[in-house]
């Protein structure tokens, strides 16, 4: 029997995530899905569920969990404090990029994501219904996931059917997961950079952004030196096609990062668009970080793309079993190493 699990606290905007809601853009619906799919690949990887499985995205502040029955294969991936509390109530600190098995009644407690997010996921996912081809939440249509909405205290989410998971973890890299590409954010200029003046875009490929408070999963407003519009051109288009990854910039001259559940049109020029290798680095930007962006070629953000999944394979064949500290298997204790047999040392035959 699959197992459940009971949210004692749903944190501050844990929502359930999939690879996200493709082919119903021309409908006015977002695209929603993981802000970072790698590491939602890499946390179902753990547990044996295929990439795209729907897990918890967490964000801020992690949600109380317990295991209402049965038992269930768990994973985090990202960085975040987690304290493990057993049935028996003994208490440890639950490591991260590494599955484990939970029994009823034990609570699992996710405080402060460090990440910016991190995905915990369930072997054999969470069993909620599609909704247009996916299960991840998009709260602003109230759809997917749970009535369209963040978790709270007393939902129930009942585990999917699963095959016996082995404890997987990466031998090198567990302690730190699966790590992003580092440098400026690289995007593809435009497509209406022709609306801003050659200062504007001078500065933006050499100026440093701050992340502001202002950030949700449909956008990042930055904080920086002003850019400029075209004065022909003024600081309003006719709306057109917006996609996750596109860079805004209205009247103000503060650029807007639109994320997985941006709007599927929008009135801002756009001047420049972040390649989709780096779009789940975006995930990870919080309030008071710097960033900086660097143009490339779409040559080159082929090249990034293919050489990530080709890194993103290689991390989830690393994965191999892991035993931790204390950890005694306890089917093999009771199940193979009885004793067949005996003999007294202190009997002499003649």
């Amino acid at each position: 029997m699959a197992g459940t699990l009971k949210v004692l606290d749903g944190g501050a905007t844990t929502t359930l995530q999939d690879a996200g809601r493709h082919g119903y853009r021309s409908l006015g619906v977002a695209l929603s899905g993981a802000l970072d799919p790698l590491w939602l690949a890499c946390a179902n990887a753990l547990v044996g569920n295929p990439a795209d499985t729907v897990a918890l995205e967490m964000r801020v502040l992690g949600p109380r969990l317990e295991i209402a029955q049965g038992s269930l294969c768990l994973a985090l991936a990202g960085d975040a404090e987690v304290q493990l509390i057993r049935s028996n109530q003994n208490s440890s600190a639950l490591p991260a990029w590494r599955s484990i098995t939970l029994e009823a009644g034990d609570v699992l407690h996710i405080g402060a994501i460090r990440s910016g997010v991190a995905y915990l996921a369930v072997a054999g996912g969470i069993d909620v219904p599609e909704q247009l081809g996916s299960r991840s939440t998009y709260a602003r249509a109230k759809i997917g996931g749970i009535d369209g909405r963040a978790l709270r205290s007393g939902d129930i989410l009942p585990g999917g059917d699963h095959a016996v998971v082995t404890t997987l973890a990466h031998p090198l890299t567990h302690a730190h997961g699966y790590a992003h590409a580092t440098g400026p954010i690289r995007v593809l200029p435009g497509p209406q950079d022709d609306c801003f003046t050659e200062e504007a875009l001078a500065i933006f490929f050499s100026t440093a952004y701050t992340v502001t408070h202002d950030l949700d999963r449909m956008g990042i407003r930055l904080s920086g030196a002003r850019l400029t519009h075209h004065p022909a051109k003024g600081a309003d288009i006719v709306s057109d096609g917006v996609t996750p990854g596109a860079i805004q910039a209205p009247a103000d001259g503060q650029p807007i990062l639109l994320l997985a559940d941006c709007q599927t049109v929008g009135g801002y020029p756009k001047i420049a668009t972040v390649i989709s290798a780096d779009l789940p680095r975006l995930a990870h930007l919080l309030p008071g970080m710097q960033v900086n962006f660097a143009t490339v070629t779409r040559a080159q953000a082929h090249a990034a793309l293919r050489a990530q999944a080709a890194a993103l394979q290689e991390w989830i064949a690393g994965l191999a079993p892991h035993r931790p500290a204390g950890w005694v298997n306890e089917a093999a204790l009771y199940g193979d190493n009885l004793i067949s047999g005996m003999v007294d040392a202190g009997v002499n035959e003649t």
